[in-house]
């Protein structure tokens, strides 16, 4: 009979957040396959785990899949952890969660902590949904249309960023969704130094402003604004715009994205007859 696959989540900073079962399966698999093997090895060592680590990242995931499958193919069972959190969320996996699947081999969830989920349960923002975005892209103008397509959702967004681009991106959706917008920021969750700001991201701009640097990972969390029906339609309010103010063609669209809750591509196909007219 085949092993099985078990994904395991660790602690995201406190390593009192790792739970008993956790302790035991990863005791008694045969193999665990760690994001990082030197960061994971001080986990085990606190818990007193010795069983044998190998390596399984974003670089070795297609080659070290298949090594893994062989083993399990062969009744191993097998732990997959990440340097933090669970497993497969913005963090490698996804490919062997996916290949045991179709292998029938047995998959088999053992939970923890998640920054995604310990950012929202302390937010006090809206719950009933949501959107995890994982890490924004590096680039400014990738990040941008990530930001452009958040003004269109009426759930919560949460999202992963580095902490030297904190202030371009708050600068971003300030351009884009308003000074008014209500964001939280969960930084160094679980650990010694934890932060959280719940306020307009306006404020949240002027407070890590005023810091010489910025430390530790962040979870952004990005509510969604109340709903409003325009007076006008697109097409009305991109003629009334263009009229009655100064601003130009680019400014005229973000604004009726902005104002409408909708895509600003969406309002950009719309305008076109407009500009040609």
């Amino acid at each position: 009979m085949s092993g099985a696959l078990y994904v395991v989540a660790t602690p995201i900073g406190n390593l009192e957040d790792m739970t008993y079962r956790a302790v035991r399966i990863l005791g008694e698999v045969a193999l665990i396959a760690a994001e990082d093997t030197r960061h994971s090895r001080k986990l085990l060592t606190h818990y007193g785990i010795n069983t044998r680590l190998i390596s399984y990242h974003d670089h070795n995931e297609k080659g070290r899949a298949e090594q893994l499958l062989i083993r399990l193919k062969n009744g191993e069972n097998i732990a997959l952890i990440s340097d933090a959190g669970t497993p497969c969320i913005a963090d490698p996996g996804y490919e062997l969660v996916q290949r045991c699947h179709l292998e029938g081999i047995a998959v088999v969830a053992v939970p923890g902590s998640s920054a995604v989920i310990a950012g929202l349960s302390i937010a006090g923002l809206p719950t009933e949904g949501f959107r995890f975005l994982g890490f924004l892209p590096a680039k400014v103008q990738a990040r941008r249309t990530m930001l452009e397509g958040c003004s269109a959702e009426t759930a919560t967004q949460v999202m992963y960023e580095a902490p030297h681009r904190l202030l371009a991106t708050l600068s971003d959706i300030v351009d884009i969704c308003g000074s008014e917008c209500r964001v939280a920021i969960a930084r160094e969750l679980t650990k010694r130094h934890e932060e959280l700001f719940a306020g307009t991201v306006q404020e949240a701009l002027a407070r890590f402003s005023d810091r010489d640097g910025i430390k530790g990972e962040l979870v952004i969390l990005l509510a969604p604004a109340p709903r409003q029906t325009p007076e006008m339609t697109i097409t009305e309010q991109l003629l009334h715009l263009r009229r009655t103010t100064d601003l130009n063609w680019k400014e005229i669209v973000k604004q009726v994205a902005r104002d409408h809750r909708v895509a600003g591509s969406e309002v950009y196909r719309e305008s076109l007859p407009l500009r040609e007219g």
